[in-house]
């Protein structure tokens, strides 16, 4: 494998020089386009998608579209034209998506958001800034769909959902829309006279193919920056908007009763009542606000499970959060190759409303009555963007006291217990754009308090944040440096400091870490992080390359999310493009990474490259291969506080492919491969995915999924033996299965009902106890001692280690085999009855189990998950949004 690695590092050097050299490397910017249109009076506006009022007639049709993909600049395969026109309080955008068959216009249903089939797409850069855009959707079949866009394109957000107006038409000759789009959805400036940035896209679906009005090259460095312009905005007049949306909930959860249990009920029943708002305190910021809110429709997070000892990053998915997290989004490295630890964020929203953290200490006979997560309060968030650049976004957010309610069930005495304290959640951030917005400089600043009790005293009293982030791009935009720098303060009890000084993250009691040592009479630690890299955007060929570095004592988990520390890291990307369809190819990439790892100690832990290729073929298929070669590599971490361990040299390799996304059956499968050497770890994975769109209203997918993995030096614990502190290793085997299944059905636009549902098991065994003898050997035969014959006891209390064979119990353990099995599942009817005011009622199952693995993997899913009696939640919420 490492002469085939170094042929495509050789082959795909040579094509980068060659390219290069011929020039075919340079993006050129486009003359942009106009549009003008004209304040119209609208009173016999009536919107059914014909496009037939008089004052449609006051603008010219606009044409001349040119296709993005597959090829750049060609006439489309059937004309689009459009007409834009504006009163006192509204902006209507018309257009005709002229189609030679109309037959064949794919008017799939989904809901919003949720695009597929034939559609059109009005982008507003009404800031004029280059960098945001407002977006409107409309397929043929009137699903509706709207995001922000942000930092020319980088970023996204696809849960804005502004209250609008869309209807279309199919006929003869094609389809026609016709959208509606209040003022006061849009933020712009107070001039007289504006100018906005313009663009709107054509999706062809049958010929798969992608036109803009204003040309856009596949080789382009951003994407608002190359609008085009719309002109003749006289008079504007901001509204300022007034949302407010409260909500009912009906709630009944049904559960197996514990007759053991005095908290145990068959059935519990709420009636819960919130109000979520929305006002603009300007033209260009916005308040947010939610009281009591409720996040029941929300999705479950899908199964996963981890031995490593290190957290799991789940998605945000509840609304309040979810809107507007790109401005709230500060990530220490988020970097082109990856392999840097890139979920770790200054905020992460999930920290808020999540499970307490104290479990009560029970005595015999007790039971305790635990909240599931922590209660929100209340929250708000001010956002937006001011006409001069300025970037703002400040959140506050409150969460209550929690507390378990503990019985004693044989003398009836019952005490309260605090779980979670009163906390409070504060991220400010604020960027400011200049040099005709082609440089940002920006900073944020997060803070946690809690009102900390003596028996929760491990958690931080107080955490802070502060970091500041710029960004400078020149030649059209096509180069770009960027980087940011981060501190972080932590304070709080002994205690406190003592558990995150030991902790994954940090791990400061490792014995050969000479830099590092753990400080019992710490109350405050400080450190920092960050990154700055520089890269190449625009062209065929791009590239960055960079460092990141997190020290020691940085600690980010209060608010938001880090994995490890004490790690600095070089990252370097190199890609190439063919983006213009040839042989048998509508678009080729291919791509190298390397990576170096250090420690602050100047131990070299990580050599790594990787390269990859993918492709999308002429037939619409789409397949893709990789590799991976790790031939140096040192944890911090595996031991879990113990020596620093040489892993053993790592190649891996994947391959994966898709069919045609047109199509009414669509599949494609991922392989991935990792062994190391002396067959020391070993990974098998394959993924595969299905979908049926059996008809324009349903959709049925599925993604099994399963993996089989062993680790010959899987930690286990490690204890003392009256000499040495003893690291117990094993032979672990682990297969998983999960299956995620969704069922589609849309009624209408603003109507559907929606299933998901995820069995998912996972079978670990431990075998072959050993105990290490040398971390940093690099054969395996050298770095454990296997424990057998009677170095190793079992009975039925479980294993006594005697490794000098002197007859004592140096320790006893018990066999940590297990099987996990879970099972979530969701049925959503959802109805948009008016704008912006829905009606949702659910069904959620749910079990999950941890047991002795008995039996075969699939057979545990049947016993554990299918056979047992699971919990069911029915929830009604209704909503009701008003707009003043």
């Amino acid at each position: 494998m490492k002469n085939l690695f170094s042929t495509c590092i050789c082959a795909m050097g040579f094509v980068f020089i060659i390219q290069t050299l011929k020039g075919q490397d340079t993006y050129v910017p486009l003359k942009k386009r106009v549009f003008t249109t004209k304040h119209v009076t609208t009173e016999d506006f009536k919107l059914d998608g014909n496009l037939a009022e008089s004052f449609w007639n006051d603008v010219e049709w606009e044409t001349s579209f040119r296709t993005r993909r597959p090829t750049f600049g060609e006439i489309p395969s059937d004309s689009t034209s459009f007409k834009i026109v504006y009163d006192d309080k509204f902006i209507y955008v018309g257009l005709e998506c002229h189609d030679d068959q109309p037959s064949t216009i794919e008017k799939r249903l989904s809901r919003r958001d949720q695009i597929d089939g034939d559609f059109v797409v009005v982008s507003f850069d009404s800031y004029h800034d280059l960098q945001t855009c407002f977006s409107f959707l409309i397929t043929a079949s009137g699903v509706k769909g709207d995001e922000i866009i942000s930092d020319d394109g980088n970023g996204s957000d696809q849960n804005w959902n502004p209250i609008w107006f869309a209807k279309t038409h199919v006929h003869a000759s094609g389809w026609t829309a016709e959208l509606k789009i209040p003022m006061s959805q849009l933020r712009f400036t107070n001039e007289a006279s504006q100018v906005w940035g313009m663009q709107i896209d054509r999706q062809h679906f049958k010929e798969n193919e992608r036109s803009s009005w204003q040309p856009f090259p596949q080789n382009a460095p951003g994407w608002v920056s190359t609008f085009g312009e719309l002109h003749g905005l006289i008079d504007l007049k901001s509204r300022k908007q007034i949302e407010l949306q409260p909500y009912t909930l009906t709630q009944l959860e049904k559960k197996e009763e514990n007759p053991d249990s005095p908290f145990s009920d068959d059935s519990d029943m709420s009636i819960n009542a919130g109000l979520d708002g929305k006002i603009s305190v300007t033209n260009d910021l916005t308040l947010d606000f939610t009281v009591n809110p409720d996040f029941g429709q929300v999705e479950a997070d899908p199964a996963a499970l981890t031995l490593d000892g290190f957290q799991i990053f789940f998605s945000e998915q509840r609304p309040f959060f979810v809107e507007s997290r790109n401005l709230f989004d500060f990530r220490v490295s988020q970097t082109a190759p990856g392999n840097t630890f890139g979920n770790d964020n200054l905020f992460y929203s999930r920290r808020i409303g999540k499970n307490p953290s104290h479990y009560p200490s029970l005595e015999q006979d007790e039971w305790a009555d635990i909240p599931q997560n922590t209660s929100i309060l209340a929250a708000a968030k001010l956002s937006g963007k001011t006409q001069k650049g300025w970037t703002i976004g400040i959140m506050e957010t409150v969460t209550q006291r929690e507390h378990a309610t503990i019985r004693n069930t044989e003398s009836g005495e019952e005490r309260r217990e605090v779980v979670e304290p009163l906390s409070n959640y504060f991220v400010a951030r604020i960027g400011k754009d200049f040099n005709e917005r082609n440089s940002f400089i920006g900073g944020i600043i997060t803070s946690t308090n809690r009102q900390t009790e003596e028996h929760i005293d491990y958690l931080h009293n107080s955490a802070q944040t502060a970091a500041i982030d710029f960004r400078h791009q020149w030649k059209d935009r096509t180069w770009y440096v960027s980087g940011n720098f981060i501190a972080s303060h932590v304070r709080g009890s002994q205690n406190a400091l003592f558990n995150t000084q030991r902790s994954i993250g940090h791990l400061f009691q490792r014995a050969d870490a000479e830099h590092l040592n753990v400080d019992t009479t710490k109350t405050s630690m400080t450190g920092n992080g960050g990154h700055v890299k520089i890269g190449k955007n625009g062209g065929n060929l791009m590239f960055q390359s960079g460092v990141t570095w997190r020290s020691p004592e940085l600690e980010l988990n209060d608010v938001g999310f880090m994995r490890q520390t004490d790690d600095i890291r070089h990252f370097t990307w190199a890609g190439y493009r063919w983006r213009q369809p040839f042989s048998i190819f509508n678009f080729v990439g291919v791509n190298y990474n390397h990576w170096l790892a250090y420690d602050y100690a100047g131990n070299r832990n990580s050599t790594a490259f990787n390269v990859n290729a993918f492709a999308n073929f002429k037939n619409n298929w789409g397949a893709g291969f990789g590799m991976n070669i790790t031939p140096y590599h040192f944890s911090n971490f595996e031991m879990r506080g113990g020596p620093r361990f040489r892993m053993l040299p790592k190649n891996g390799g994947w391959f994966w492919f898709d069919s045609d996304g047109r199509k009414k059956f669509q599949f494609g499968a991922n392989v991935y491969i990792d062994r190391t050497k002396d067959q020391a770890n070993e990974v098998n994975s394959l993924d595969v995915w299905l979908s049926y769109v059996p008809s324009a209203a349903i959709r049925i997918s599925m993604n099994p999924f399963y993996s089989q993995s062993s680790n010959k030096l899987q930690y286990v614990t490690q204890y003392n033996d009256g000499q040495d502190q003893q690291y117990l290793l094993a032979s672990l085997d682990r297969e998983t299965f999960g299956v995620s299944f969704r069922f589609n059905y849309t009624i209408n636009p603003n109507m559907s009902l929606q299933y998901y549902a995820q069995p998912y098991a996972s079978k670990v065994l431990y075998n072959d106890y050993k105990l290490l003898q040398d971390a940093t050997a690099v054969d395996l035969n050298d770095k454990v001692l296997e424990l057998r014959n009677n170095h190793l006891i079992a009975d039925e209390s479980g294993y006594f280690i005697d490794a000098n064979g002197d007859g004592r119990n140096e320790f006893t353990f018990n066999a940590p085999d297990f099987t996990y099995v879970q099972f979530r599942s969701n049925l959503v009817f959802r109805w948009e009855y008016i704008p912006g005011s829905e009606l949702f009622v659910v069904w959620s199952q749910s079990t999950n189990a941890v047991n002795e693995p008995d039996s075969g993997l699939f057979r545990s899913l049947n016993n554990q998950v299918f056979d047992e009696t699971m919990d069911n939640i029915f929830l009604v919420k209704m909503t009701y949004r008003l707009a003043m």
